[in-house]
Parts: structure tokens; C-alpha cells; sequence
């Protein structure tokens, strides 16, 4: 096997291994029957609302059943199938049936497995099932790369968000990206002079630079260097889970293995699979870049995006296209009397002004995550919230585990309600005065207090 296959097989087996282990540890409180979203709803919900539609446009396993067993096998499942790969044996069997698990779970997971990062990783597990050392199919490799990294700085330009547009995104983003890590508060701290550089120089790294994939090989490794060096800077100011990891994995299809130039003998079989796979490939990636740019498709084409989208083979891309401004915070709240009442501390999320933000990373704490997303609208745009207030009034053990701190460790309490706070770095004055590494001030109620009857 060449040397590039091998490396980045082993470090999509070590990013699945990640995925599926994370899995695991969050799944019964997300989506177990004492979940968030109970997956069985879910999948009796679509079933009643589509019928035999359901089956396509939800593509999982747990079709064939959606219990806490169903969901323990099926992490452990693809725990096994990781392991073996990273191990190099029955490769092609491991690679099928990680793609159908992983698919499984990501379609399965509702909100809480609607990130880039999952469909990135279902796109590259499929093209990974027919990856060899032949220039056709490291060539999708490369697409898929092309298409990231270009996609996410195009839509940066293409939304008209005015703090892309005069190079201030950065100033704010390590502030108000979902988990910043410690050494985002000191990045925050520097001067505006050298944030806006910083901005011009990912509009650099994200529009063309990618054209450089597409380069004889001198160039492609510098791309290559390009390309991995921002992944780089991106992990150490903020927590983006295996993303990262997975975007430098894709990277070394532009370092050709030089000791190892002889080409796999390309059968009829072969050559008819790579063209028909690449076709295919091709023409999807394509017609979502010409979306990308607002260009209207005609109706067979928006058709045909629509029907081949639940699968996750081929997907578009772009991230952070509006950058948030400002730090809204839900801090939820229990109370026994209806007057006095203790914070639920979060694992991740910014609670505590004197925790320092946290390193977490490849690890996604999804429910952490989630309330970020849920922290700029309101509780009517995000329904699950409710579902949560309600698990916690009842003491869902496979939710509260999710928590860091659970004020009402006897019995759960009669109130719950949410309030949103804005958060703010402090700068280095204030922390020296205080020890802390945010501010905050109260905004407004998120969740009004409720009883268990009104969160049914």
C-alpha cells in the first residue's frame, strides 16, 4: 500500500475511534430513551409523518432498533471496526461498515449531530472505501479538500457580513467562537492591527491557496503547508472536536509519496468504478459550488441535490459565513421554593467567571455545543431546550451526567428557568484584580420558571 494511503487511513481510523468513543459517552443522555431526543421518537415521528419515505431520508441502522442496547451496540460496534482498521486489516469491510454506522449515528443524533465536522467525516468515509494510490481516486481527495477549505471562505464573503468585509471578524471570534480554549483569551488581548492581518491571512488560506491542490506537486506541498499551518492555529484558540485533525488528514493527498511512484494496476473494472465514481463526485460538488455562489440551478438539478443529500456522500461546506459579536450565555437555574436558585454548572460552556476556558478537543461535548447554537435565538427556535428542562425536573441520571455540577444531588428541584448573560474576556487588569477570566451581566430570562407539568 503507498505510504499517503496508509497515513491517512490510519488517521480516519483514529478520528472515527474518537467520534465513535464521544459517541458513547454522551449517547443515552442525548438520545437514549431517558434522553434529550429520544431517538425512538424520532424515528416513529418521521415513520408516521413520511412512511416508506422515512427510510431514505433518515438512513440508519437503528431502523432496526432504537433502544439504549441498539445504541451501546452500535458505538462499540464502531469502536471494533476502528481499532481494526488503525490495526491494517480487512480494510475495505472496516471502512463499509464505519461509513453505515457513522451514518447511522449522524442522521440518528437530530440536532446534536448536525455539524460540519459529521458530514465531513460520513464524505470522507466514503470515498475512503474506494481509496488506493491510483490518480483518479486521490484525486477526490483532493476535490473534497478543495471544496472545504474554498466553500468556507467564499460564504465569508458571499453572506456580506460587514466584519469580514473590513478584516474585524477575528477581534471577535475568539470571544465568541462556542469553546475557546486559554490560549484564545491571550490571542484576544492583542492588537486590532494584528487581527485584521490575521483575517486578511485566512481569506488568504481559504480562497487561493485551495486552487493549489490542483497544482504540479511543488505547489500543491505548499498549499499543503498552508493549508495545515491555519488548522493548526485554529485548534490551539478554539475546541472544533476531531475537525482539524480530520482537515490535515485530507491535506497529505498533496505530499506524493516519492518513494513509492508505481501505480496499482488499474483493471476495466477499476478504471469503469473510478470514472463513475468520480463523475458522480464531480458533478454533486459542482452543482453545490454553483449554489455556494447563488446561482440558480435548473429544477432537475435542485431536485437531484435534495434526493442524494440525506446520504452525506458529497456536501457543501462553510463555516463561521456571519460571525457573532457579542456572547450570549443561557445559565439554567433550579429552585425548590420559587425564590432562591442554584446554577446547573456545564462541563464546557463559559458558567464560572474564574474557570479558565478549557481544552477539549478532539472530544465534542455535544449538549455544550448545542446550547451555544441555542443561546443566539430564542427557546421557541429551539424546541429540544424544553425537552431538556423537562429531564432535568425529573433528574434524568443520563442527562445530568452530561453536567459538571448538579445543585440538587437528593432529588430534583420543583423550578427550573433560564437566563441569558452576556460574557465578555476580562482584559489583563481584570483579571490580576479579580482572577477572572470573563465578565458578565444579566440580559434577560431565556426560560421563565417552570414546574414539571408545564415542561411536559
Amino acid at each position: 500500500m503507498n505510504r499517503t494511503v496508509s497515513v491517512f487511513l490510519k488517521a480516519l481510523a483514529v478520528v472515527y475511534l474518537i467520534a465513535f468513543v464521544a459517541f458513547g459517552v454522551q449517547a443515552n443522555g442525548l438520545i437514549g430513551s431517558l434522553g434529550i431526543l429520544p431517538v425512538s421518537n424520532y424515528l416513529d415521528g418521521m415513520r408516521h409523518a413520511m412512511g416508506a419515505r422515512a427510510f431514505w431520508y433518515v438512513p440508519t441502522v437503528l431502523w432496526i432498533s432504537s433502544s439504549d442496547l441498539a445504541l451501546r451496540i452500535v458505538w462499540m460496534a464502531g469502536v471494533a471496526c476502528s481499532i481494526v482498521l488503525l490495526l491494517g486489516f480487512f480494510r475495505r469491510v472496516c471502512l463499509i461498515l464505519l461509513f453505515i454506522l457513522y451514518l447511522s449515528v449522524s442522521t440518528a443524533g437530530q440536532d446534536f449531530w448536525s455539524f460540519q465536522w459529521d458530514i465531513l467525516l460520513t464524505e470522507a468515509g466514503f470515498l475512503a472505501i474506494f481509496l488506493d494510490a491510483s490518480p483518479g481516486r486521490t484525486w477526490l481527495f483532493r476535490w473534497l479538500l478543495f471544496r472545504l477549505m474554498f466553500m468556507s471562505g467564499a460564504v465569508k464573503l458571499l453572506s456580506g457580513d460587514p466584519t469580514w468585509r473590513d478584516l474585524t471578524a477575528l477581534s471577535y471570534h475568539y470571544e465568541t467562537q462556542p469553546l475557546p480554549t486559554p490560549v484564545a483569551w491571550y490571542t484576544y488581548q492583542l492588537p486590532m492591527w494584528f487581527q485584521k492581518l490575521s483575517t486578511a491571512f485566512v481569506f488568504l488560506i481559504e480562497l487561493p491557496v485551495p486552487l493549489l491542490v490542483f497544482a504540479p506537486v511543488r505547489w500543491r506541498r505548499l498549499g499543503g503547508v498552508l493549508l495545515i499551518g491555519l488548522q493548526l492555529l485554529i485548534l490551539t484558540t478554539g475546541n472544533y472536536t476531531f475537525f482539524n485533525w480530520l482537515a490535515i488528514a485530507l491535506c497529505v493527498f498533496l505530499f506524493p509519496d516519492d518513494a513509492a511512484r508505481a501505480k496499482p494496476v488499474e483493471t476495466t473494472w477499476h478504471h469503469a468504478v473510478t470514472i463513475v465514481l468520480t463523475a458522480f463526485v464531480a458533478v454533486t460538488g459542482g452543482l453545490q459550488l454553483l449554489e455556494t455562489f447563488s446561482l440558480r440551478l435548473p429544477a432537475p438539478a435542485r431536485s437531484y441535490l435534495a434526493w442524494i443529500s440525506p446520504l452525506r456522500v458529497v456536501n457543501s461546506y462553510g463555516l463561521f459565513a456571519v460571525m457573532t459579536t457579542t456572547r450570549p450565555e443561557i445559565i439554567v437555574e433550579g429552585s425548590n421554593d420559587g425564590e432562591n436558585w442554584m446554577p446547573y454548572e456545564f462541563r464546557y460552556k463559559p458558567g464560572d467567571v474564574k474557570r479558565a476556558p478549557p481544552w477539549v478537543a478532539p472530544y465534542q461535548p455535544r449538549l455544550d455545543w448545542q446550547m451555544w447554537f441555542a443561546a443566539l435565538g430564542n427557546v421557541g427556535e429551539n424546541p429540544w431546550f424544553y425537552n431538556f428542562a423537562a429531564r432535568l425536573l425529573q433528574g434524568s441520571e443520563p442527562v445530568l451526567r452530561l453536567l459538571a455540577h448538579n445543585p440538587f444531588p437528593g432529588s430534583p428541584p420543583h423550578y427550573l428557568r433560564a437566563v441569558v448573560y452576556d460574557y465578555r474576556f476580562t482584559n489583563f487588569a481584570e483579571r490580576r484584580a479579580t482572577g477572572a477570566w470573563w465578565l458578565r451581566e444579566e440580559k434577560a430570562a431565556y426560560l421563565p420558571p417552570i414546574s414539571l407539568r408545564a415542561a411536559k
